[in-house]
């Protein structure tokens, strides 16, 4: 029966959300692998340039992994995949740092077929005709949990409903004070998905992803990552060497590939500019001397995200600038 008077519950902010008409998931990995369930997938073939959650939710899910390098331009090493995916297998592509075009992946999809495409770093490009595709929603917008799938085909959306108002005090808490003071709470939320089955997205979330300005979101966003590449590119060598490509709209990060980049994280976060690594597994597990191995550890993922403007865009450029002089 439906509740009626007492207090005031959170607004309802509308229903704008950007990805619209999908089936909506608790967390990436989680959409990944009730995909790969529904589909029948016993066999993966998965990059070893990819969030370490991921790989233990599949090895989870008891599918087989098959590992392939990238290139250091991000695409996948074709060379170490075969001509035809067996009838039990799928091919992930992580979009990373959404460096693929939708022609692209448009064409693995031609020639594979059977093709799962993580746009966790391309949250505004929208997905290619036909291809798999998932977004994972924390890296890119203020929220602690949320996953968009675009299936391929008809499946089934899972039946558990997740729940997710006992997981924002990190984040509403640094809206109100600082980073540091909620950090520990941000790793502790981090850590309660380990194992988290495939669920719904929260009401809460949805709510509060259907009151975005996604279009405000998106050209900040550019703003920002051109205003960083106009101070950085000549120092930035996947500019300089692998032709970075500078995605269509809505940005991630800024991507700048330097040398001993552990080193500088530190120095720029005594400057309170603080660049997260991801995929530090890697930098130990990857092959010795590997494209994977050298990304995880000298990739500077500077953000550029809507919280900022061309002053703060000019303020991390110079304090990258000056750790490198």
């Amino acid at each position: 029966m439906k509740e009626i008077g007492g207090y005031l519950e959170f607004e309802n902010l509308g229903s704008r959300e950007y990805h619209p008409g999908c089936l909506k998931l608790n967390l990436g990995r989680c959409a990944i692998t009730w995909f790969l369930s529904q589909v029948g997938c016993r066999r993966l073939y998965l990059p070893w340039f990819i969030c370490a959650s991921v790989t233990n939710a599949v090895r989870d899910a008891d599918i087989e992994l098959i590992r392939y390098s990238i290139r250091p331009d991000f695409r996948p090493e074709t060379s170490e995949l075969p001509e035809t995916l067996e009838s039990d297998a799928w091919l992930f592509i992580d979009n990373a740092y959404g460096q693929l075009t939708n022609a692209e992946l448009s064409a693995f999809k031609e020639r594979y077929d059977r093709v799962l495409v993580d746009n966790t770093h391309a949250f505004f490009q929208k997905p290619a005709e036909g291809v798999a595709t998932l977004y994972s929603v924390r890296k890119f917008l203020g929220v602690t949990d949320g996953a968009y799938l675009y299936p391929d085909r008809e499946i089934a959306e899972p039946q558990l409903q997740d729940f997710s108002h006992d997981r924002f005090s990190h984040i509403l808490g640094r809206y109100e004070k600082d980073a540091g003071t909620f950090y520990k709470q941000m790793l502790d939320n981090a850590h309660g998905y380990e194992g988290a089955a495939p669920a719904k997205m929260s009401r809460l979330t949805e709510n509060i992803l259907g009151g975005l300005d996604y279009d405000r979101i998106a050209k900040t966003r550019m703003s920002n990552y051109l205003s960083l590449d106009a101070r950085l590119a000549d120092c930035n060598e996947l500019v300089l060497c692998h032709n970075l490509r500078i995605p269509d709209t809505g940005p991630f990060v800024y991507p700048m590939l330097v040398k001993n980049g552990p080193a500088l994280r530190k120095k720029l976060a005594a400057q309170k500019i603080f660049v997260p690594t991801y995929w530090s597994d890697l930098i130990t597990d990857a092959p010795k001397g590997s494209v994977e191995q050298r990304y995880a550890a000298d990739i500077l993922a500077l953000p550029c995200d809507q919280r900022y403007d061309k002053e703060d865009m000019e303020v991390v450029a110079d304090a990258v600038l000056r750790e490198l002089s």
